[in-house]
């Protein structure tokens, strides 16, 4: 067995990965510092402890390193043996871990391209290609024939497997292919034959690159081509540069007309543009490509050990760099950390990781601790109140609470590494904290210390609580592509915690199309799905596509509309189909763009791929005003890496496929790069203003005043004032302004509106928190808005039912309403009809107008302040009176008529019985009632008597009903009349009342009927002779 290849695992720089060839064995070595001679030491493969006793293809040597073999006792290779290896030392002051290295096996896979046939007319330029994969890099030679090709200029072999033939003879013809060798075995493509033909060479006149750069990604350390091969007659000189107008550096190798990189670096990145010209004249042509250089990771500025007291904060600062950007995981004790505090010695440290290797420093954290100090505070828990604020409560420590001079609580994001710690202070009179602008829907872990004038408590224990849900804050980047006439088909990503602000249960897509964009369709899809397909559209129909994302509260804000075209109808076998599964990974300066060949990838020759800025008035007028750059890919291109973008800026990218016919249909996305993320040191934050104070000026403004923070670690150099209606969770209502003295008017506000008011303080680079919020209502002021829905509706022929309801923007209470009414319409206002109605009042019946009229009504609302404006004018036509009989009225003449028919026969028979008046007899009234009861036989016979005192016919008598019954006439005769009798005296002695009833009089006259009603009763006198 051969000596082993030994790599030394640290903190410090080294490999990032390693090849493990056959018979050679590979040592690793942890040297993290801690000691010579490292104890308790453990490895990890892929992240998981590796056996305590070994393995085939591993071994443990006496002082902790570990010897990987590539193959088994029996010449059996081991693909168990490849992954990322790692080392763990323990001390007595904590543990240490490593960098990570990658182990891999030697192998050489199948070959990705084999050389084609080519034909080429003799003086032209063949090329071949080939292309591998294998660890480590294959080397490509090539043979013609099964022998090397002639070590002649005018054949060029490259490092990245192409085969350049210059100035073509007939002795090149013949058979060629491609040997792939490496340390894991050799391997032969398929021949691929060479023709030459003779003939007119007009063709080769032409000046044009027939093999121009491509964009390209290469390693750190790995070798880079940038391949340029031009033709025309006379031979064109071809020269290099580099668009940022830098100069190529000296160690890029010129091979003929190619650029070579043997070692590249990352001062190599960047786009190379390759010019051909041709000779004494001014024609040429340029092509150009980029060189992507990523980069393992590189500690930077490492953190630095730290000795504090128990109850501060200590911060580490640990910064890299690498491309893509690393991302920094902390560590303790070897172990991913989620924060550093609450232990009394330990040692922290940071892995920068980027996928293409790992870069680690440690630090030491030491904590002094007095005696004598409060307990951690009791029971703490934590309440959500909303999607962005909490409230904590604990009860003071069991031991030294007398003590207690104040309280911290800290708050920091439960998930995710690297997060930052807030600290809130208050004084000892609470036991409580109402936490504002937290994540919705993320999980927050809190805890608390106690002070006193020796120093700080343990933590309490913490507590974690989850923010309720949001709406999401952004939409989805939204990809566009047709696949056919009908059909439009929608991609794209999920939206990351940041922006979802909840668990996303649907997403809604809204279409039209430009022809009818008042008509707009919608359909929602599932949370889980990532793309959806239009169906059933209309052939070359311009459309516009928006999609919005839905958390179980409701939709956040839609994405801007986007337009698209469907395909036009035509013969589907001369198309070329958009590519499917367009999405792009954004970052801050790079788009990483992916996608899925055409449906009908045979006919492509290769895809473009264009981008550009998108100016935010081109959703407006729809004008491209920003230059568009267009690349040219490969036919087996299935990805492209966009660098050097504006960061924060919105982006147009579209790919389509292409042949030496027609270009295809193109897929579109739009959307915008990330912010760029501040990498400076975290510098403690100022503290918040003091002695906030609000005070209504007017409708619209508020004086705010403020005072500087009562202790400052940092020079403030302005304030920022958060301005919002009180309880909104709308985020477009809220508004900041800025500030540099203690006080600021804030205008443009909403009369008679509550506003929460917070005040921030702002050091260079830095930003403090914002300080517990303070209320003012503004003044009231006229109704901006008349009463809504006036309506009217007629009751009878003189009266109308006037209702609404108060305005939408009243600014202010109501006090009272003005109707506006009148029958000409043409009247001044002054002279219309006016009632005042109580504020509290929404409908009132106006009374006494005429019927059959055509009235005109407006109503207007007032406050404390003045009047607002009127409502439109509504019109309403009373109705023709009609004539209405009164029951009471129709039943007293019924009554009255019945009455005086009995009447009429009772004086008849009266007039026409004998009567004997003797002298000597006394008048006297008459008793009884007409009931037959209270007749005479004579009577019942038939008969009329006559009392014996009644005078004779010539006198006349009166008779009298009043109705209804029960209600008396209120000028009677005197009671002592002798023609008066009671008709009902006899029937109220018989039914036992104790008071008689008000009585219809009978009065005996002669000749005649009278009849009068009097209000509610009727009258009736009868003359007979």
């Amino acid at each position: 067995m051969h000596s082993p290849v030994s790599v030394e695992l640290s903190c410090g720089a080294g490999p990032s990965h390693v090849v493990l060839e056959p018979g050679l064995p590979l040592l690793l070595d942890c040297n993290l510092g801690a000691s010579d001679t490292p104890f308790n030491v453990t490895w990890f493969q892929d992240g998981q402890p590796l056996p305590l006793e070994g393995d085939d293809y591993l071994q443990y040597l006496a002082n902790g390193s570990l010897l990987l073999l590539a193959t088994t006792k029996d010449e059996q290779p081991l693909q168990d043996v490849e992954g990322a290896y790692s080392c763990m030392s323990a001390s007595a002051l904590g543990a240490l871990s490593s960098r990570t290295v990658n182990v891999l096996l030697a192998s050489l896979s199948t070959f990705h391209q084999e050389p084609s046939p080519q034909t080429v007319r003799a003086g032209g330029t063949a090329r071949f290609e080939c292309q591998i994969e294998g660890v480590p890099s294959p080397v490509i030679t090539w043979e013609k024939d099964t022998v090397p090709v002639p070590e002649e200029t005018r054949f060029i072999s490259l490092p990245n497997g192409v085969l350049q033939i210059l100035e073509v003879t007939t002795e090149d013809e013949g058979a060629y292919r491609c040997v792939a060798s490496n340390s894991a075995g050799k391997d032969i493509s398929h021949e691929a034959r060479l023709t030459v033909t003779t003939g007119s060479t007009e063709d080769l006149n032409r000046l044009v690159i027939v093999a121009p750069p491509q964009n390209a990604t290469v390693v750190l350390g790995h070798p880079a081509v940038m391949e340029c091969m031009a033709q025309g007659h006379p031979k064109p000189l071809v020269s290099w540069s580099r668009q940022d107008g830098k100069p190529i550096s000296t160690d890029v190798i010129v091979l003929t007309t190619n650029l070579v990189i043997r070692d590249t670096r990352r001062h190599h990145a960047g786009v190379y543009v390759c010019r051909a010209n041709k000779p004494k004249t001014r024609e040429f042509v340029t092509a150009a490509a980029e060189l992507h250089v990523p980069a393992p990771p590189v500690i930077l500025q490492p953190p630095d050990t730290v000795s504090l007291s128990r109850g501060n904060t200590a911060r580490f600062v640990c910064n890299s760099s690498g491309e893509p950007p690393p991302v920094l995981q902390w560590l303790k004790n070897g172990q991913p950390i989620k924060s550093v505090r609450r232990v009394k010695t330990q040692s922290p440290g940071c892995i920068a990781d980027n996928g293409l290797g790992t870069a680690c420093a440690t630090a030491k954290l030491t904590v002094i601790v007095r005696e004598g100090l409060p307990s951690p505070p009791r029971h703490l828990s934590a309440t959500p109140y909303s999607s962005t604020t909490a409230l904590l409560s604990w009860e003071k420590p069991e031991y030294n609470a007398d003590q207690i001079i104040g309280y911290s609580v800290h708050c920091h994001r439960a998930a995710g590494l690297d997060n930052v710690e807030y600290q809130f202070a208050m004084n000892n009179d609470t036991t409580e904290y109402h936490i504002k602008e937290l994540l919705p829907h993320t999980a927050y872990t809190f805890f608390v210390v106690a002070y006193s004038p020796m120093g700080a408590s343990r933590p309490s224990l913490p507590v974690t609580v989850e923010m309720l849900e949001d709406v999401p804050s952004a939409p989805p980047q939204l990809s566009i592509a047709s696949t056919s006439p009908t059909d439009i088909r929608l991609m794209w990503h999920p939206l990351s915690s940041q922006h979802s602000r909840g668990a996303v249960t649907r997403y809604r897509i809204e279409y039209s199309s430009l022809d009818q964009v008042d008509t707009v369709f919608s359909v929602e899809v599932g949370g889980n799905e990532t793309q959806f397909t239009l169906r059933e559209l209309q052939p070359n129909q311009a459309y516009r596509l928006r999609i919005a994302a839905g958390t179980g509260i409701g939709f956040g804000v839609p994405s801007e509309w986007a337009q698209h075209q469907t395909l036009a109808h035509f013969n589907h076998s001369d198309m070329i189909f958009a590519p499917t599964e367009l999405k792009v990974r954004v970052r801050v300066s790079t788009l990483n763009v992916t996608w899925h060949p055409s449906p009908n990838h045979t006919l492509v020759s290769g895809y473009k791929l264009s981008y550009r800025e998108v100016e935010p008035e081109e959703s407006a007028n729809g004008e491209r005003t920003t230059q568009t750059h267009t690349i040219r890919l490969r036919k087996k291109a299935r990805y492209h890496l966009l660098t050097g973008l504006v960061p924060d800026q919105q982006y147009e990218v579209r790919v389509w496929a292409f042949n030496k016919q027609i270009e295809g249909a193109a897929a579109v996305w739009k959307g915008s790069t990330d912010k760029p993320v501040d990498r400076t040191p975290m510098r403690p934050p100022p503290l918040p203003p003091s002695i906030i104070q609000a005070t209504a000026n007017s409708s619209t403004s508020i004086w705010l005043h403020w005072e500087k923070p009562r202790f400052s670690n940092v020079r403030i150099i302005n304030y920022t004032v958060r301005c919002s209606p009180a309880g909104t969770t709308n985020a477009s209502l809220v508004s900041y302004r800025t500030s540099s003295a203690q006080d600021i008017l804030l205008g443009g506000l909403k009369p008679f509106t509550r506003y929460e008011l917070a005040v921030q303080s702002n050091g260079v680079d830095v930003v403090g928190p914002f300080s517990s919020t303070v209320e003012e209502s503004t003044l009231s002021d006229r109704p901006a808005t008349p009463p809504e829905e006036l309506q009217l509706s007629a009751l009878d022929s003189s009266s109308v039912l006037v209702s609404w309801r108060p305005p939408l923007e009243p600014n202010g209470i109501i006090v009272n309403y003005r109707i506006l009414y009148t029958g000409n319409l043409s009247q001044p206002e002054h002279l219309w009809n006016s009632l005042i109605q109580d504020g509290s009042i929404t409908s009132v019946e106006i009374q006494g107008l005429s019927s059959g009229t055509h009235y005109f009504f407006k109503l207007g609302a007032s406050t404390e302040v003045g009047p607002g404006p009127f409502s439109t004018v509504k019109d309403i036509h009373t109705p023709l009176q009609k004539y209405e009989l009164d029951i009471h009225t129709v039943t007293g003449i019924i009554v009255g008529v019945c009455l005086g028919l009995i009447c009429i026969l009772l004086c008849m028979c009266f007039c026409s019985a004998p009567v004997s008046n003797p002298p000597s007899a006394p008048h006297r009234e008459l008793s009884g009632s007409l009931d037959s009861t209270s007749a005479t036989p004579q009577n019942r016979r038939g008969g009329c008597p006559i009392p014996s005192n009644m005078p004779e016919c010539n006198d006349s008598h009166e008779l009298e009903t009043l109705m209804p019954p029960g209600s008396q006439e209120s000028g009677q005769p005197p009671a002592g009349a002798p023609e008066e009798q009671s008709l009902m005296a006899s029937a109220n002695a018989r039914e036992g009342e104790d008071a008689p009833a008000p009585e219809p009089k009978v009065k005996l006259c002669k000749g005649r009927v009278l009849f009068q009603k009097i209000s509610g009763y009727s009258s009736y006198v009868f003359i007979c002779q």
